[in-house]
């Protein structure tokens, strides 16, 4: 019974302590430390607009991007992708499924220093090539891999 007792004085005194505290203003809601958001790519309609607001003018094809993912997608709601990169200094991955209605799947930040790997799910409407867009050094590189989708997922 009175371990009881201290363990609901302990947790009552640090509550109490914390509303005096933010009562003060001492303590303060920061705000969060998201990434900006790039609404002009996601919301393209077409591959070169996406590349275009990715800041990708040129891209050159690189054997050093290894795009893992199906050969065959039994269905087109959820297909596993993931996008290595052994270019030094990789910047950020972005991974388009190039006949989606929207074509930018995802886009991913590198810090540096950081393995330069992404994993996720994407969802594709009909068979299309899965396209990566590395960044690295201020350049940007591609490679891509056709993806046979036999039920769409985006519809």
């Amino acid at each position: 019974m009175k371990q009881l007792r201290r363990n609901f004085l302990k947790l009552s005194g640090g509550a109490g302590a914390m509303a005096v505290a933010a009562a003060a203003g001492l303590l303060k809601a920061g705000s969060a430390w998201a990434a900006p958001w790039n609404k002009s790519a996601f919301e393209s309609k077409a591959v070169a607009d996406v590349q275009k607001s990715l800041g990708a003018a040129t891209l050159i094809e690189s054997k050093e991007i290894t795009i893992t993912a199906p050969d065959i997608a039994e269905n087109g709601a959820t297909v596993p992708v993931a996008v290595t990169s052994k270019i030094p200094n990789t910047q950020s991955i972005s991974i388009i499924a190039e006949n989606n209605p929207f074509p930018l799947a995802a886009s991913f930040d590198i810090m540096p220093g950081g393995d330069s790997y992404v994993s996720t799910r994407i969802k594709m409407g009909k068979t299309s090539d899965v396209r990566a867009i590395v960044k690295a050094d201020g350049k940007f590189y591609t490679a891509a891999k056709e993806v046979k989708v036999t039920v769409g997922g985006c519809g």
